[in-house]
């Protein structure tokens, strides 16, 4: 059944895949703007201009654009980028791994964050503490992630300049990577200076990608907590002389992180999304920055396959939530 499940997902994913496929092809097409024009001399002749159209099969009928492009792309071959003078594919293996890292760290300090702060809440609740949480969270939760990168540049970059500001790594400890796995690498490794300089550079930018999706999780999961709190076992727990903390982790977390469990995955895809301006304003080498990079270009091949690997990345990891919840839920699946 778990099997069958899978597949239907999975054949489902295809076609959403084809759907944006199509969709930012046409869009590409459609807005202003030609990527041949920006990149050739101002003096150039209608031939040049020809020419390097045909170079990059732009002078081709739409249809038919589309169809060499599709071909290769189910093949892993999204073409040459037009900027970069690479493989579309060989550039996003080299800036995928920076921002899955920063990813998953992000998503680790807003689930400790939030987690955290769900509980303290859930111990102080009808308290004057309880209150200054809350207020806290909505604060969390109404800074879009850019602005609170801005502000953490400020405090941690200008007035207390502790943490650097741009990149991924110190450029003389980039030496001797076997992959492009830098934080996990060296972490494996045993190279912990190495790994502390990484953390330094992601600090800034995972904290400001973490802040909004911690403030989500509190929400839900205090709220959760909340409920089950009054629950039957708990209460018979708190008869038995369990204390509060004891009660809110043993017994009513477990029960309550479900609906938070689902909830973080979605936002998780968000979270990826958010790395594009993030990315930017630190100067972060991964594919968000590299979007904006490709927009600004109108760099035709390298906006597609990013587009396909984005869905592809928010398609996977809405699969994986649903398959994770329902292994936890014996409801779901049985169902």
């Amino acid at each position: 059944m778990l099997f069958a499940v899978i597949v239907n997902r999975m054949a489902m994913a295809l076609l959403t895949l084809a759907g944006v496929a199509v969709v930012v092809f046409v869009l590409l097409r459609v807005v202003p703007g030609d990527p041949v024009a920006m990149m050739i001399s101002p003096g150039a002749s209608a031939a040049d201009i020809a020419a390097l159209k045909a170079h990059y099969g732009l002078d081709a009928p739409l249809l038919t654009q589309f169809w060499i492009w599709i071909k290769g792309a189910v093949v892993g071959d999204f073409g040459t980028s037009i900027t970069l003078h690479v493989y579309v594919t060989e550039v996003l293996a080299a800036r995928l791994p920076a921002t899955i890292e920063l990813a998953l760290l992000a998503l680790l300090v807003a689930v400790a964050l939030g987690g955290g702060i769900a509980v303290a809440g859930t111990l102080m609740r009808r308290t004057a503490g309880e209150a200054a949480i809350d207020g806290l969270n909505s604060i969390m939760l109404a800074v879009p992630d850019f602005i609170w990168a801005l502000a953490l540049v400020l405090l941690f970059g200008v007035a207390l300049p502790v943490l650097p500001l741009t990149g991924r790594i110190d450029p003389a400890l980039a030496e001797g990577f076997a992959t492009r796995f830098y934080l996990a690498e060296s972490v494996l490794t045993g190279r912990f200076a190495v790994a502390g300089n990484i953390l330094s550079h992601m600090a800034m930018p995972s904290l400001a990608l973490a802040l909004p999706l911690a403030a989500v999780i509190v929400r839900l999961l205090k709220q959760s907590l909340k409920e089950a709190m009054v629950q039957d076992y708990v209460v018979l727990a708190r008869i038995k002389g369990f204390g509060e903390l004891r009660l809110v982790l043993q017994e009513a977390l477990r029960n309550a992180v479900g609906p938070t469990l689902a909830l973080t995955g979605v936002q998780f895809t968000f979270l990826i999304g958010g790395t594009v301006i993030v990315e930017r304003i630190f100067a972060y080498p991964g594919i968000g920055n590299l979007a904006i990079d490709a927009v600004i270009n109108r760099d035709f091949p390298l906006i597609q396959g990013l587009v396909l690997l984005f869905g592809l990345i928010f398609i996977l990891i809405n699969i994986g939530v649903d398959l994770t919840v329902a292994a936890l839920n014996p409801r779901l699946r049985h169902a």
